[in-house]
């Protein structure tokens, strides 16, 4: 077997192979020294994973442009083509302008979501208007979009330009304490006063509820849960208290377990919770 003559008439594929087992092999190194790093330094100090993601995403994107450059320009036919199609094919140069523009509008907004620090990897955040927002948590962020987990364990993959332009709320970024609303209504013959004892001495002997109080409010003796009345309405009168959790899903999990722990003490109680009566109609 002539190898020498397999490797002349071959050799295209082979400088291609090479190419591509080169870029891949320096893509690898790159990537686990960059990993490596990240370690070593979160070991040390408190490290924000951001940065160290969007490299890696970057390198991997250079390295495939000069690889896909270099087996363009190592092959002849392939080298002749390309300075055609770009020298003759002015539509078609037009065509791939404009293409970019959004892959450039992405790469250029991941570059800024990484300087400014919107939200970072790890942080849950809440995007979009309130009829329409979603929540999730970022776990990646690349040069072309970020990706969302969300509750259902999701992946959620929105375009950086995208991201960028909608109204996000950080729910990590300085403090994973969640205040939420703890809503109920109670008739107009119920005790009012009673009703608000309940709630707050329920979801105070909670043991997922955060006193959220000062030094000056705990010595001014100010309770630990201050329930309103936020509105008379049809249907009865309607209170509120505003409840903190350690984090987003303790909190969720806090007011749940409010919702049976307050129903279940207005019972004992004789809080009564309203709810429609449907008269039968006289014969």
């Amino acid at each position: 077997m002539n190898w020498k003559h397999i490797y002349i008439e071959y050799e295209p594929l082979f400088k291609i192979a090479i190419i591509i087992v080169s870029a891949f092999t320096l893509n690898k190194l790159l990537r686990t020294m960059v990993s490596a790093y990240f370690k070593r330094e979160s070991a040390r100090i408190n490290v924000d994973p951001t940065a160290y993601n969007f490299l890696k995403n970057a390198l991997t994107f250079i390295i495939v442009i000069f690889a896909s450059l270099s087996i363009i320009y190592s092959i002849p036919t392939f080298k002749q083509l390309a300075v055609t199609l770009f020298a003759g094919a002015g539509i078609l140069a037009a065509i791939l302008g404009f293409a970019s523009q959004t892959a450039f509008s992405n790469i250029i907004n991941g570059i800024f979501i990484v300087m400014f620090k919107p939200f970072r990897i790890g942080d849950l955040i809440e995007i979009g208007n309130q009829g329409d927002a979603f929540i999730g948590t970022v776990e990646d962020i690349t040069l072309r979009h970020t990706v969302i987990r969300n509750f259902e364990n999701k992946r959620v993959i929105v375009p950086n330009s995208v991201i960028s332009t909608e109204m996000i709320v950080n729910r990590t970024i300085v403090d994973e304490k969640i205040i939420r609303y703890f809503d109920v209504t109670i008739t107009y013959t119920s005790n009012i006063d009673l009703a608000g004892k309940i709630i707050a001495e329920e979801a105070s002997s909670h043991p997922l509820f955060v006193d959220m109080r000062t030094t000056e409010q705990i010595e001014a003796g100010e309770p630990k849960v201050n329930v309103i009345v936020l509105r008379l309405a049809e249907t009865g009168v309607k209170l509120r208290a505003n409840i903190c959790g350690n984090n987003s899903g303790e909190s969720f999990q806090l007011i749940t377990d409010l919702n049976k722990r307050v129903k279940e003490r207005f019972d004992k109680e004789g809080i009564e919770i309203p709810y429609p009566y449907f008269l039968k109609p006289y014969n």
